[in-house]
């Protein structure tokens, strides 16, 4: 019997178009964080600071884990506090994940701000975060990198004043990419979620 070629146009048709189809598939969709996605972004590339031992830290110091940042001061009457609350809830809730999540509080007052008050400070929510703080300079550097706002408001007391800060949660990947926005308000679960996220596991 001999073979029939007449169909062999149309097979090589329907081939090339299946093949077209699956080049064109569309990408995979963006991961769903609850926040910002802001990895297009050129945020959170400067950071040189000093921890609550007197040493010098930068994100490449903690590659291979998933950062969260946030700008306040330890005379911070509510936003901080309540943001470190939140902070802690998140990570506790991550359960054993949470050896992969590393909290940075980065002053926004050094002139007070000493490093052994930041260390006391954030470890009385939990033992894991890292205080940074350092000269008016390098604090000026690092914030305008990650594009935060601060500025110091003047007290009717003499010799006193607070500080305007932004409140922003900045979450960046285990290869020192700011990825995430969040709103300073954001909920323990939302910030679990987005960590998870990061983390390369699936939010529960």
């Amino acid at each position: 019997m001999s073979p029939n070629f007449a169909s062999l146009p149309r097979l090589l048709s329907i081939l090339l178009l299946s093949v077209g189809l699956a080049a064109c598939s569309p990408e995979p969709e963006p991961l769903p964080f609850t926040g910002n996605d802001i990895s297009t972004a050129n945020i959170g590339r400067t950071l040189e600071l000093i921890d609550g031992n007197g040493e010098t830290r930068t994100l490449k110091d903690f590659r291979g884990k998933v950062v969260v940042v946030f700008f306040g001061f330890t005379q911070c009457p509510d936003i901080c506090p309540t943001a470190m609350v939140q902070l802690a809830s998140a990570v506790e809730m991550l359960g054993d994940a949470a050896k992969d999540v590393q909290v940075l509080l980065i002053t926004v007052d050094p002139d007070r701000d000493t490093p052994e008050v930041m260390k006391a400070y954030v470890e009385a929510f939990d033992p894991t975060f890292i205080g940074l703080t350092g000269t008016p300079d390098q604090v000026r550097k690092t914030a305008q990198s990650f594009k935060a706002f601060y500025v110091k408001v003047p007290s009717p007391q003499v010799g006193q004043y607070s500080m305007d800060h932004s409140s922003s949660f900045y979450l960046i990947d285990k290869e020192g990419k700011t990825r995430v926005l969040m709103r300073g308000d954001a909920s323990a679960e939302d910030i679990k979620h987005d960590l998870r996220l990061l983390l390369g596991s699936t939010p529960n």
